[in-house]
C-alpha cells in the first residue's frame, strides 16, 4: 500500500539535474538564441507530464551501453525500486522495451512533483543516458474536407496559426460569431452552420436590394462601374467579402469537401452593413450595438445574441465618439469585438475602427511569417493573423467559400483573398473556440489570454506587429488549464539613451508576487527608437544573471526601430528577482532610445 506522499518525501537538490538533459528537453518554438543557463534548475513540466496537466503514471528510462540494466531486467527492477526509495514512491519495473529502454511504472494519483522528484533521481544517475515521461498521444487525424490541404493558415508550422491542436479540447460547439459586413451568398459549405442575422443597410442606393433594412442579410452583390463610388475609382465585380470571411471562421468541416473552419462548431450570424461603395458608420453602430444583445429602435431583437463580432471593415480617420459608444457598450455586455487593422501599409492609429478602444486589432502576415506588404501596423494594433500574400503566388494567399458571380450570385466556389480583412477572422474564430472553452472568460481575458501566448513573427515587422502571431492550441490550452500563460505583467517605462558604438546599457525590473520559475514562453515585449536598427544586440539577463539573447546585429537590417515582442524559454529561471534588458550599439552613425520594455509571465 502506499504511503502518504508527505511522510516518504525526501527532498533531491536539484543541482543534481543533468544540465544536458534539461537543455535537450527545452521548448524548440523559444525564438530567443539563448546563453548558458543556471544549473540550478526545476525538472521541467515537460519531463513530468503524460499529457498537459497530467502527471506522467510511467517512465521509459533508457541506459547507458555497459549498464548492467541496460540487459538485466532484474537489475533494472532493483534499480526502480531504489530510485522510488530515495524519492519516496513505490517505482517497479514493468517490461523493457524493443529499443532496450526499461519502462518504471509510477502508480497513480502523483503530483508533477512526485514525478518530478523520481525523474530527479535517474537524471543524477551517471548510467542513465535519458529518462522521459511515457506520454498519452492523441488521434490527430486532419479533417476530410477536400481542399484543406491548401489552408496553410490553419497548419504550416512556418507561419499557420496552430489550429489543428485546438481541436481536440474545442471546435466553438455553443458560440455565434456576427459577421458585420457585405451579408452572406449561400453556399453549401457554411449553410448549415448559418444563423438568423439582420440587413442593417438604411439607404437603398448602397443596399441595391430593393429596400430598406430587413431580417434577411442576403448579399445581392457590391459591385460597381468606373467612377460611380467616386471619381477615378475604377469598376470592381462583387466581392462576395462577408462570406469569405464566414468561411474562414466556420465553414462546415469534415464533410468530404471545400474547406475547414477554424471554428467550425460554431454558428455564423451574418450581419449586413456593406453594400455599394461600403456602408456607413450609422449602420455599423447599429449593427454592433444588435448583434451584442442591445436594443435597436425598429429593430427586432436578437435571438441569435454574438458573443465574438467580426469587423473586417474600415475607413480612414480617428476612432469616432458615436462608434466607440457602441463598441464599448457591446464589450460591457460580454461581447468581443475583433477587428481589421487596415490594408494601406499604414499607421493603424490613422484607421477605425482598427484604432477604437475595447477592440482586438488585427494585422495580417503573409506565408513567411513577415507582416503582408500591405498590413497597416503600429502600437494599437493587438496580435497578427495569417492574412495571405497573392503577390507571391496565388496560393499563398487565403482560399475560403465565395461565389462565381461578377454582379449577381452565382455558382458558390472557392477563392484565394489577401488582407487584414482575411486576417481578422482567424482571431474570431480563435475568439469562438476560446468561448466555447471557457464560457466564463470576459473580452479583457481573452484579449489577454490570445496576446500572452502568441508567439514571435517567424518574418519582419517594422512598425509594430501586436503580441506575435496567434497561437490557437497554445491560448486554448492556457484557458483551459493545460499549459500556457495567462499573464501577469511588469513594466518599465523609463527612457534609456543608447550611446553610438558605445557601452552596453541596462534597464530592469523588479518581479515579485510570484510562485516558482518563469514561464517556457516569457513574453518581452521591447519599444526602440533606433535608425539602422542592425546596429543593436538586445538581451535578456535573468535575475541570477543568466543571459538570453534576443536580437543579434546585422548588417543588412537597415530598417528603423525595433518594436516587437520576444518570447523567451526561462523555464529555468526563478519568475522573482531583478529582470534586465540589455541594450549595445555596435556599429557608429546611429543612437537611440529603450522607450520601454515589460515582461509578461
Amino acid at each position: 500500500m502506499r504511503t502518504s506522499p508527505a511522510l516518504r518525501r525526501k527532498l533531491i537538490s536539484a543541482a543534481a539535474v543533468s544540465a544536458a538533459l534539461l537543455t535537450a528537453a527545452s521548448t524548440a518554438s523559444a525564438v530567443a538564441a539563448q546563453e548558458p543557463v543556471s544549473p540550478a534548475s526545476a525538472v521541467p513540466t515537460a519531463q513530468t507530464e503524460a499529457a498537459p496537466g497530467a502527471p506522467a503514471e510511467r517512465l521509459i528510462v533508457g541506459y547507458k551501453s555497459g549498464a548492467t540494466e541496460a540487459t538485466s531486467n532484474a537489475a533494472a527492477e532493483a534499480d526502480a525500486a531504489a530510485k522510488g526509495k530515495e524519492a519516496g514512491e513505490d517505482v517497479d519495473f514493468q517490461r523493457r522495451l524493443g529499443t532496450g529502454a526499461a519502462l518504471v511504472d509510477l502508480g497513480q494519483d502523483l503530483t508533477r512533483t512526485d514525478v518530478a522528484d523520481v525523474v530527479a533521481q535517474y537524471q543524477a544517475d551517471p548510467q542513465v543516458a535519458y529518462v522521459v515521461p511515457d506520454r498519452l498521444n492523441k488521434p490527430k487525424a486532419d479533417p476530410n474536407d477536400t481542399e484543406y490541404a491548401k489552408q496553410w493558415d490553419l497548419f504550416e508550422s512556418t507561419a499557420g496559426m496552430n489550429v489543428p491542436g485546438a481541436w481536440s479540447t474545442t471546435t466553438g460547439t455553443g458560440v455565434t460569431v456576427a459577421v458585420i459586413d457585405t451579408g452572406y451568398v449561400a453556399h453549401t459549405d457554411l449553410a448549415a452552420n448559418i444563423v438568423g442575422g439582420y440587413d442593417f443597410i438604411a439607404d437603398t442606393t448602397v443596399s441595391v436590394d430593393g429596400d430598406g433594412r430587413d431580417s434577411n442579410p442576403a448579399d445581392p452583390g457590391d459591385y460597381y462601374a468606373a467612377n460611380e463610388c467616386g471619381s477615378g475609382i475604377p469598376a470592381s465585380n462583387s466581392s462576395w467579402h462577408g462570406t469569405h470571411v464566414a468561411g474562414t471562421i466556420a465553414a462546415v468541416t469534415n464533410n468530404s469537401k471545400g474547406v475547414a473552419g477554424i471554428a467550425y462548431g460554431a454558428k455564423i450570424s451574418p450581419v449586413r452593413v456593406l453594400g455599394k461603395c461600403g456602408g456607413y458608420d450609422s449602420d455599423i453602430i447599429d449593427a454592433i450595438t444588435w448583434a451584442s444583445g442591445g436594443t435597436v429602435s425598429g429593430v427586432p431583437a436578437n435571438s441569435n445574441v454574438a458573443k465574438v463580432i467580426n469587423m473586417s471593415l474600415g475607413g480612414d480617420g480617428a476612432c469616432t465618439s458615436a462608434t466607440q459608444s457602441a463598441i464599448t457598450a457591446a464589450v460591457n455586455r460580454g461581447t468581443t469585438v475583433v477587428v481589421a487593422a487596415g490594408n494601406e501599409n499604414d499607421n493603424v492609429a490613422n484607421h477605425s475602427p482598427g484604432n477604437c478602444n475595447n477592440v482586438i486589432s488585427v494585422a495580417a502576415t503573409n506565408r513567411t511569417g513577415a507582416k503582408a506588404s500591405y498590413s497597416n501596423y503600429g502600437s494599437l494594433v493587438d496580435i497578427s493573423a495569417p492574412g495571405g500574400q497573392t503577390s507571391t503566388g496565388t496560393a499563398n494567399g487565403i482560399l475560403s467559400t465565395l461565389n462565381s458571380g461578377t454582379k449577381t450570385p452565382s455558382t458558390e466556389n472557392y477563392t484565394y483573398y489577401q488582407g487584414t480583412s482575411m486576417a481578422t477572422p482567424h482571431i474570431a474564430g480563435l475568439v469562438a473556440l476560446l468561448k466555447s472553452a471557457n464560457s466564463s472568460l470576459t473580452p479583457a481575458q481573452i484579449e489577454t489570454a490570445i496576446k500572452n501566448n502568441a508567439r514571435a513573427l517567424p518574418g519582419a515587422c517594422s512598425g509594430g506587429c501586436g503580441a506575435g502571431l496567434a497561437d490557437a492550441a497554445k491560448t486554448v490550452a492556457a484557458v483551459t488549464g493545460s499549459g500556457g500563460s495567462t499573464g501577469t505583467t511588469f513594466s518599465s517605462t523609463t527612457a534609456v539613451a543608447i550611446p553610438d558604438n558605445g557601452s552596453a546599457i541596462t534597464s530592469s525590473i523588479a518581479v515579485s508576487g510570484l510562485s516558482g520559475n518563469a514561464p517556457s514562453t516569457l513574453k518581452v515585449a521591447v519599444d526602440i527608437t533606433h535608425t539602422y536598427r542592425g546596429d543593436l544586440v538586445v538581451d535578456l539577463v535573468a535575475p541570477d544573471g543568466s543571459t538570453y539573447r534576443l536580437k543579434s546585429s546585422s548588417t543588412s537590417d537597415s530598417a528603423d526601430n525595433v518594436n516587437t515582442t520576444y518570447t523567451v524559454d526561462a523555464s529555468t529561471e526563478a519568475a522573482n528577482g531583478t529582470w534586465k534588458l540589455k541594450v549595445q550599439d555596435v556599429a557608429a552613425q546611429d543612437t537611440g532610445t529603450l522607450n520601454s520594455w515589460k515582461l509578461t509571465f
